[in-house]
Formats: C-alpha cells, sequence, structure tokens
C-alpha cells in the first residue's frame, strides 16, 4: 500500500496528476477541488493516496490531505459507493462538513454529490453514523486549531444563529457551513443578531 507520494507535479488538470518521484511518474485520480489545491507544474507536493486493486487494473486515487484519506476509505466501506463515489462525494464537501451532514442526518446535501442518488446518500448516513465523533465534528466545524476560524464569535451566538437558519428552512448541514463562514468573516465579538445576517448573506 502506498499511503502518500512526495515529489514534483509533473502535469495537472481537473481530474488527473501525475507525480515525479525520482524519475517515476505515478498517475493520480483526483477530485477538481483537490486539483486547485495543487501547485504549478514543477513544484514539489505531498500527495495522499489509495490504491484500488480490480479485475480490470490499478488505480491510484490522490488526496490533499490524511484527512480527506480516512473519510475516503470509510467511503468506500458503504456499499454502492465505490472510488470514483467516494472522490465525488470528496469533490463538494470538506471531510468536516461532511461529518456534520452525516451526523445531521442530510441525505439531501449528500445526494448533491456527482454519482451519488437519494437511496444511496441514506445508505452513507446509515453506515457511517456510528463511526464518526460528534464532537469531533462540531469541534472541526467551529474550531480549527486556533481561533481563526471563527474570530471571538460565542458558541451560543453560533447555536442560535444555526438554530434560526433551520427554522427558516435551511438544513443542518447548510445552517452550520454559513454560521462557519460567517462567523470566521466577523472576526471579533457578535451577537447572535449580527451572526444570523452575515450567515443569511452567505448562504444566498
Amino acid at each position: 500500500m502506498i499511503e502518500f507520494l512526495r515529489g514534483k507535479v509533473a502535469d495537472l488538470d481537473i481530474n488527473r496528476m501525475v507525480i515525479d518521484v525520482n524519475g517515476v511518474g505515478y498517475v493520480l485520480s483526483i477530485s477538481e477541488s483537490t486539483a486547485a489545491l495543487m501547485p504549478s507544474v514543477g513544484e514539489e507536493v505531498k500527495v495522499y493516496t489509495f490504491m484500488s486493486v480490480r479485475d480490470d487494473g490499478v488505480s491510484l486515487f490522490g488526496f490533499p490531505s490524511a484527512d480527506d484519506l480516512t473519510v475516503f476509505k470509510l467511503l468506500i466501506t458503504v456499499s454502492g459507493v465505490g472510488p470514483k463515489g467516494a472522490q465525488g462525494i470528496l469533490s463538494v464537501f470538506t471531510p468536516d462538513d461532511l461529518r456534520f451532514a452525516i451526523l445531521s442526518g442530510d441525505s439531501k446535501a449528500i445526494a448533491k454529490a456527482p454519482g451519488i442518488g437519494k437511496k444511496t446518500a441514506e445508505r452513507v448516513i446509515i453506515d457511517l453514523k456510528d463511526k464518526i465523533s460528534a464532537a469531533d465534528t462540531v469541534k472541526g466545524l467551529f474550531d480549527e486549531g486556533d481561533n481563526k476560524a471563527t474570530g471571538a464569535v460565542s458558541e451560543g451566538a453560533r447555536e442560535e444563529a444555526k438554530e434560526a437558519l433551520i427554522a427558516l428552512g435551511y438544513s443542518s448541514s447548510d445552517a452550520y457551513r454559513a454560521v462557519k463562514e460567517a462567523a470566521a468573516a466577523l472576526g471579533n465579538e457578535a451577537d447572535t443578531d449580527t451572526l444570523l445576517k452575515a450567515a443569511l448573506k452567505v448562504i444566498s
């Protein structure tokens, strides 16, 4: 198993990249969101990988972080979600946003991923809900290791703004994402009303 590759970007497009590792070119299947995070051709990069071995060949899938790889491995344990489907889900969700969508039972949001229908999205929630920590997910959404992600906006204000958005008809995962982005943009102490107005601008 190849856990990661470190080398220079030899070629890059929206769903494929080649990494030159000591003169050997490794072809990786990547998502468009991953491609956007990669450096330019000729620059050094570290990409986490998953090797898929099937009857029709061997493929390497590339990810920008170990967390993306961890979530990918969870997704492919779900019946009906293969490597391409898992990569499609991660093309529209960050690992933390996907965890919260699963914990909140937001199958509608997950079904928006390319190649993922309603039934498969529901299966993702059923199969993975018990494998994901709610505490770690909320911490990841609102506190990414420092105060830059949320400013000094209180947890109470964030929770009240989130509940208000849900009451207005927005999904739980969309509400959390909007509040997280709004809190980061404010960057200072804000009451619920101010945060809600900022979150509404984000979500609209």
